[in-house]
């Protein structure tokens, strides 16, 4: 069906972080609404296989995008490219974001989740905002 309601779709654990996702799947891509309370993300990590942009909807989050970190909020469009290293932590309550990865694979958000050498420091790093 190419009609979604976001309201109605299944909220999932993600299997890479505390996060609820409700996600869909079509041919190439895929694209789903990701939610993290505050102080939660994943691991940061990478994707050798997808290409991913992210429009934060609601919150605020530290995020790590290769060697650059900065504040996102709502408005704000993110392209991470493969094999790019990256990671958020919510602040402030609950932060949500639409993101949109190709190619589609499995249709899983979390299918080409790679951990980051330095993802516990980087963790850290994040998490003081």
């Amino acid at each position: 069906m190419p009609f979604y309601k976001i309201s109605e779709m299944e909220s999932k654990p993600s299997t890479s972080g505390p996060a609820m996702a409700k996600s869909v799947a079509g041919e190439l891509m895929k694209a789903g609404v990701v939610t993290y309370q505050d102080g939660e993300g994943p691991t940061p990590h990478f994707h050798p296989n997808e290409e991913q942009f992210m429009l934060m909807i609601e919150g605020r989050m530290s995020m790590i995008l290769g060697e650059e970190q900065r504040t996102i909020e709502a408005g704000d469009l993110i392209h991470i490219p493969r094999n790019t290293r990256h990671g958020v932590v919510a602040h402030g309550g609950p932060a949500v974001f639409f993101a949109v990865k190709s190619p589609c694979g499995d249709g899983t958000l979390d299918q080409d989740y790679n951990r980051a050498a330095d993802a516990d420091e980087v963790l850290k790093r994040l998490s003081r905002g």
